[in-house]
């Protein structure tokens, strides 16, 4: 089933290549979207793909890499769009 999935990711998640590690994680999981910085400390994901993918991403984004402290991670699943080439950073 494709879905698409809002993440957003809070704690120590900037300045820790939280970004390069979802980036990573995702495109080995195939799926498309993207993660950027937000403002106010927090990272967001929006992710498109086989929701049992999705899942694994969420789970890997609840650890982070070594240096990032992830506190909380609220997803908000809505209707695939399928607008997404691949997955990438933007900044």
């Amino acid at each position: 089933m494709l879905v698409r999935a809002h993440i957003i990711v809070s704690g120590l998640v900037q300045g820790v290549c939280y970004r390069w590690f979802a980036e990573k994680k995702a495109k080995s999981l195939g799926l498309t979207g993207y993660v950027k910085n937000l403002f106010d400390g927090r990272v967001e994901v929006i992710t498109e793909g086989e929701k049992g993918l999705i899942e694994e991403l969420i789970n890997d984004l609840k650890i982070g890499p070594l240096v990032s402290d992830v506190r909380d991670v609220k997803i908000q699943w809505e209707e695939y769009e399928g607008k997404f080439q691949g997955f990438n950073i933007r900044f």
